[in-house]
């Protein structure tokens, strides 16, 4: 074994394991050991259990890997979960209560209270929650989550908005990319030529509310939510990744475009500071070109971990408006999580 720290994945044969598994390939801290999947692929090469998708081949450390079940037997502490939410609830739990610490890009517990809903560019201090979750459960192991694929773009624009300006009220239509609903997703015959007004069933209230939790303050023991209110309406789109999100917000103070579009491509954080090896260096990048952000072009800025806003305007309703594009994929899942575990790493939480 090298220095690095042992991971797991859970869900590794879905279309997010999968991403995971591209991504933490070569990582300089951490190094993925064991492969977990459902009981129909535990005892499988992994080669034989997935059905592969990447653009990359699988890496060959983990062709001949033997698929273990989603059980807290894994020779590894951390584990990166891409479980589906039909069976992520309990899974992640018993993986906390036998002392693993859960990295999780499933919906779940996410607005569990006592659980950090992290971005680490907007609030790193919300993994103090992961001492209340252990005295309140008694787990020595923990259970964080990365937020909904397109809330994190969103909030990635919005936070140092609201830093600046205060968000008092905004209205978002996203047009999330057809990977956003896992492989395989919509017919072809449902998709071509064709757009659908209508993303799961609470696809909309996680945008509605998981901003609230991430922008709001930690106050001892829990987290005070933002008091900003958000109206969303969600699309799927014919297109392959990116989430694209057109937004109009109402602010406390009155900024012209250009204080905006300053606000946004000066914004750096923590995991910049510290260098994160998933951390963009720059993780909101301004483009002022009329016709962009487009997903073919932009979903891949910072290696898919930047949000990418442009047309930044006056709105006749509300105050500014504006266009954000995230990686729904990368930013939006598993990157989102490796760069959780990352902070997480250097905050002392996976020793």
């Amino acid at each position: 074994m090298s220095g690095k720290i042992p991971v797991g994945v859970l869900g590794a044969t879905g279309a997010v394991g999968q991403k995971f598994v591209t991504l933490l390939e070569d990582h300089p801290w951490f190094e993925l050991i064991e492969l977990a999947a459902s009981d129909r692929s535990a005892g499988k090469s992994y080669k034989e259990a997935v059905t592969w998708r990447q653009y990359k081949p699988i890496p060959e450390s983990l062709r001949q890997k033997t698929v273990k079940p989603c059980e807290p037997a894994l020779d590894c502490r951390v584990v990166f979960s891409g479980l589906d939410a039909s069976v992520a609830g309990e899974a992640e739990e018993n993986f906390a209560r036998g002392g693993y610490i859960v990295v999780s890009n499933s919906r779940n517990h996410r607005m569990d209270d006592d659980v950090p809903l992290l971005i680490p560019e907007v609030n790193p201090e919300h993994l103090e929650l992961i001492k209340v979750q252990r005295a309140r459960r008694g787990w020595s192991g923990a259970i964080v989550t990365n937020p909904n694929c397109s809330t994190i773009g969103l909030v990635m624009a919005l936070a140092p908005i609201d830093r600046a300006f205060g968000v008092k009220r905004l209205i978002v239509t996203t047009m999330q990319a057809l990977s956003g609903a896992g492989y395989p997703g919509p017919s072809a015959i449902d998709m071509l030529g064709n757009v659908i007004p209508q993303i799961g069933g609470t696809e909309e209230e996680k945008i509605e509310t998981e901003p609230r939790k991430i922008m709001g303050a930690f106050d001892r023991d829990h987290i005070r939510f933002a008091d900003f209110v958000i109206s969303a309406h969600t699309n799927r789109v014919f297109v392959e990744d990116g989430h694209m999100e057109c937004v109009s917000v109402e602010l406390e103070k009155k900024p012209t475009p250009d204080e905006v579009a300053t606000v946004l491509a000066e914004f750096k954080s923590l995991p910049q500071e510290l260098k994160l090896p998933f951390a963009p260096a720059r993780p909101v990048i301004v483009t002022d070109e009329h016709d962009r952000p487009q997903p073919r072009l932009d979903r891949g800025a910072g290696n898919g971990m930047s949000a990418v806003v442009g047309r930044i305007r006056e709105c006749p309703v509300f105050d500014i408006r504006f266009v954000v594009l995230s990686h729904n994929t990368i930013r939006g899942a598993a990157g989102a999580a490796i760069l959780n575990a990352e902070l997480m790493k250097t905050q002392g939480f996976l020793g």
